[in-house]
């Protein structure tokens, strides 16, 4: 059976989609001047594809899967089957969202403002179609890059741009009137890759382990040693998946504990587990949660 042929975001998202497969147990090696990087999985092929052609290369069949941003799905109306949805971005776990921004003296205040505006943006399909269905009329030009500065520089009234925190946009002097669109990556297949029963269970494998890795972010495992009459105390203190894992030691006055729990949590949580007689507290890093 030939291996499936898994398209990997070049650019912006390709770092951290490299190092969420690491995490999900798959290596990623690129290779000089090769957009063809190898990946210890001879059931599958990968190739480094732009975001923006991801969704017309898996529904066309040249990929069978590939990770890209909602956006770009949407914005090239690719006929493809959305296999999973994952929240990570280039440089974090929130969402990232495409807005409107006008320079901060602009009488625009609305939408509805833009009518007869120049726009420019790389999201150019999809922004004509928001603006449609919202009855604004304006011309929406492709920007190859530098989009903010064309709206500083007077080229454009308006951009439709790609942000994570808003603080480029603040630096450029700009402000936001609407947000258009808020991303996130998603494990796009064809519809032949999916009626295939072998494909199909090779792209949910994939789906599967990469969500697990995700979960897995932001949490650990937390274990300890508790005297068997301040049990109560101690679990009462612990979140967990479903409950907390409690074992027998061979000395019976004391019990072994061990939870999951939000690593941002553990910083009050141990002294508090001190203070309840918890003992011998370990603090565990997780690859994955299934």
């Amino acid at each position: 059976m030939a291996p499936i042929k898994l398209g990997i975001p070049k650019g912006s998202l390709e770092a951290a989609t490299v190092d969420l497969f690491a995490q999900a147990g798959w290596a990623i090696q690129p290779r000089a001047r090769n957009y063809f990087p190898a990946i210890d999985d001879p059931d599958i092929a990968c190739a480094l594809v732009r975001a923006q052609e991801m969704g017309p290369y898996v529904a066309g069949g040249t990929l069978d899967a590939g990770l890209c941003g909602i956006d770009w799905i949407l914005e090239t109306e690719a006929d493809v089957a959305v296999v999973a949805d994952f929240l990570y971005s280039r440089s974090s776990d929130r969402p990232a969202r495409w807005v409107l921004v006008v320079k901060q003296d602009s009488p625009v205040a609305s939408v509805a403002d833009l009518q007869g505006a120049v726009i420019a943006t790389e999201l150019v399909g999809y922004t004509r179609r928001y603006l449609a269905e919202r009855g604004v009329d304006a011309s929406v030009q492709f920007s190859w890059g530098a989009t903010e500065a064309k709206v500083v520089e007077g080229l454009a009234d308006a951009a439709v741009e790609l942000t994570e925190t808003g603080s480029t946009i603040r630096a450029h002097g700009l402000r936001i009137v609407a947000e258009v669109l808020q991303t996130h990556t998603v494990l796009v297949a064809s519809h032949a890759a999916m009626a295939d029963a072998w494909r199909r269970d090779k792209i949910e494998q994939v789906a599967l382990l990469l969500r697990a890795a995700l979960d897995a972010r932001g949490k650990v495992v937390l274990k300890m040693n508790v005297p068997a009459d301040r049990i109560d105390q101690v679990t009462a203190l612990l979140p967990s998946l479903h409950a907390p894992t409690v074992a027998h030691l061979t000395d019976p006055a004391w019990l072994a504990v061990e939870t999951v729990v939000d690593r941002a949590r553990v910083r009050t949580l141990v002294p508090q587990l001190k203070a309840a007689g918890a003992e011998g507290i370990l603090e565990l890093a997780l690859n994955k949660i299934c």
